[in-house]
């Protein structure tokens, strides 16, 4: 059971008890505003509600002018709905629709326009809505769980990336499914919706850092994606490809680590100045293969500044500092 599914059926039950102790008519009515009004995420619920009561504050006027010019019949309804919903469309409030048109069938029903009517369904919007809106701000479950999740299953899926991509570099001859490129996009994916969830339950403040994070992280997919690309390119197993699967080694580790080390920058300096001492290619495969390990080296470089970027950013506990 969901927890929405229990905020709203508490919701529903607060909402018809407050409208019964106030003595309002139709009191019921109020619960299938509660139902309505709770929504997915606190700012997204106050948001429509405030939508919905000035939707239905317009839709009452304006039900209360007609069926007072011509009177209570069926056909007047026709001639509301043409009036109202072309101007919650144009007004952005089309929530409002539904909760416009409880309001406009009590009036109808009850066959007379008053200031107690008027007043009546007044108190059933506020109590009704007002009701949802409290609930879904007292509680909404926080997103950090979740997101302190997805952070350890999509490092463990960059680590298994970069760990696949050292033993190709040691062995042209090793197969790799890539499995784990598709479960990392999926998991961006999750996170991206999760924060912008946390976002939106955060009424007074924005919190940033899960937003830092995972924005880290797509920059560093696509980079990713662009180094498997430049592997598929090593059909020779050479030297400088096993020199390089060492940094590969290194940053399978550091990618968990806490804070960001600078241990693979350094060695990744280290590894191009020996490059530059070494022979030049002897034939055109080597020279292929050689040209793809070193635009291999350059979008590594990229990798580890977004992360050495980021870090600069935050305090040294932050949630993301790891490379």
């Amino acid at each position: 059971m969901g927890i929405r599914i229990i905020k709203t059926a508490v919701a529903v039950v607060l909402a018809i008890y407050l409208a019964q102790s106030l003595g309002l008519h139709s009191p019921y009515s109020t619960g299938l505003l509660a139902i309505l009004g709770v929504d997915v995420t606190k700012r997204k619920g106050v948001r429509t509600s405030l939508q919905r009561i000035v939707a239905s504050f317009l839709g009452l006027l304006i039900a209360a002018y007609l069926f007072w010019l011509l009177g209570f019949h069926i056909w007047v309804i026709g001639i509301y709905i043409l009036i109202l919903f072309p101007i919650l469309a144009r007004f952005q409030l089309k929530e409002g629709v539904v909760t416009g048109s409880v309001v406009m069938f009590h009036v109808f029903i009850g066959g007379q326009i008053s200031s107690d009517v008027i007043l009546n369904e007044v108190a059933l919007l506020l109590v009704g809505l007002g009701t949802a809106t409290l609930i879904n701000i007292i509680y909404m479950p926080k997103e950090d769980r979740q997101l302190l999740d997805l952070r350890e299953r999509l490092e463990t899926c960059f680590s298994h990336i970069f760990k696949e991509i050292s033993n190709h570099l040691r062995d042209n001859r090793y197969v790799w499914s890539g499995s784990e490129l598709l479960e990392s996009n999926d998991i961006l994916q999750q996170a991206m919706n999760a924060v912008k969830r946390s976002k939106e339950n955060a009424l007074f403040h924005d919190d940033t850092v899960w937003a830092v994070y995972f924005y880290m992280r797509k920059q560093q997919m696509d980079s990713v994606d662009r180094m498997v690309q430049y592997v598929a390119q090593v059909y020779q197993t050479l030297p400088h490809g096993e020199l390089l699967a060492s940094v590969f080694d290194e940053i399978s580790e550091d990618v968990k680590v806490e804070h960001y080390t600078g241990r693979s920058e350094k060695k990744l300096e280290l590894l191009e100045r020996k490059f530059q001492e070494m022979p030049l290619p002897a034939s055109r495969e080597e020279f292929e293969v050689r040209s793809a390990l070193l635009q291999l080296m350059v979008e590594l470089k990229s990798y580890l500044a977004v992360a050495k970027r980021e870090k600069k950013q935050r305090e040294p506990a932050a949630y993301a500092d790891s490379e």
